[in-house]
């Protein structure tokens, strides 16, 4: 077999001569340069320097810049298969859920408030929504949430 290959190597077939005969005509017709692989595009540097995309009235706090967030939970909060009700007036629904240094607090409409030690951040973060505001004090938020 490999002789076979060798000599057929050696002793171009017809189709082997008409193509080698039309790509030498064909060559004279093409343009200069084409088919030359082109050159490196140069580096472009940047010209500006951006120093964020998002203006100043739309830049929310980083969660190191914030005392901790809330959320509204108006249905009954039920944790490993147990209703959770205020220690000190038995309600059971319509809770504020505070995040706060990676502890989590209710509070019942009376304003009562307990640590829930079953609840993490990361529970927090997965049924809590975008934040609609940003206040300066815990009053101010409360106010906002209609408490």
């Amino acid at each position: 077999m490999f002789n076979r290959i060798r000599r057929q190597t050696r002793k171009p077939s017809e189709a082997q001569r008409q193509f080698a005969e039309m790509h030498a005509q064909l060559a004279d017709q093409l343009p200069h340069g084409f088919g030359v692989p082109t050159a490196e595009p140069e580096s472009v540097e940047a010209t500006a320097v951006v120093d964020d995309f998002l203006p100043p009235e739309l830049r929310v706090p980083s969660h190191d810049q914030l005392g901790g967030k809330m959320m509204p939970w108006s249905q009954p909060l039920v944790l490993d298969g147990e209703m959770v009700a205020c220690a000190e007036c038995g309600a059971y629904r319509d809770w504020l859920i505070l995040s706060t240094r990676d502890q989590i607090w209710l509070r019942c409409r009376a304003g009562h408030q307990q640590q829930e030690t079953r609840i993490d951040t990361a529970w927090y973060n997965r049924h809590s929504g975008p934040a609609d505001a940003t206040h300066a004090t815990f009053e101010d938020c409360l106010r906002h949430l209609g408490r």
